[in-house]
């Protein structure tokens, strides 16, 4: 299954309120989860920050659901833009 489908049944919602809540249309919401359009580095910021998750999570590079401290992600950030 999908982490995108996945997280979304886990927390009860439709394709149409998540696309709501980050800003986008259900049926581009609906590309994503069934991988017919490669996530973007914002919409993935945005799914991530929504569910409370990690990038990594939503890309299968680990199996730990929890996000990471914002001020390790605020470090880094700063790191990169640097």
């Amino acid at each position: 299954m999908n982490r995108l489908r996945e997280l979304r049944e886990d927390h009860d919602l439709r394709q149409r309120e998540i696309a709501q809540k980050i800003g986008i249309s259900q049926r581009n919401y609906s590309y994503y989860e069934t991988n017919q359009t490669m996530l973007t580095e914002d919409i993935l910021i945005k799914l991530a920050d929504f569910y409370e998750t990690s990038i990594d999570y939503i890309l299968y590079r680990t199996d730990t659901r929890t996000s990471y401290p914002k001020s390790i992600m605020n470090e880094n950030r700063e790191k990169i833009v640097m």
